[in-house]
């Protein structure tokens, strides 16, 4: 196992981290990291700020007219 891990890591790790679905030392290192990196410190504290203010709301809960929105600008976003 690594003895660190990185910026982009933690990006790639916050979910998990957040659901405690991370392995014990994983968590460990992910934490060391997060204590010592101004930056993904403050990403993770938006990251818990975005679950906690949006919660779990499923496909129902959003309105159809929201929705197409919202498909409309990631097809766009997506587009080259």
């Amino acid at each position: 196992m690594a003895e660190h891990v990185s910026c982009q890591e933690v990006v790639e790790l916050v979910s998990d981290y957040l659901e405690q679905a991370l392995p014990a030392e994983e968590a460990s290192l992910f934490e060391q990291h997060v204590n010592f990196c101004d930056g993904c410190d403050w990403y993770l504290d938006q990251m818990r700020s975005t679950v906690a203010t949006v919660g779990r709301i499923t496909e129902q809960d959003v309105p159809d007219e929201t929705r197409e929105k919202l498909l409309a600008a990631f097809r766009e976003w997506k587009r080259p």
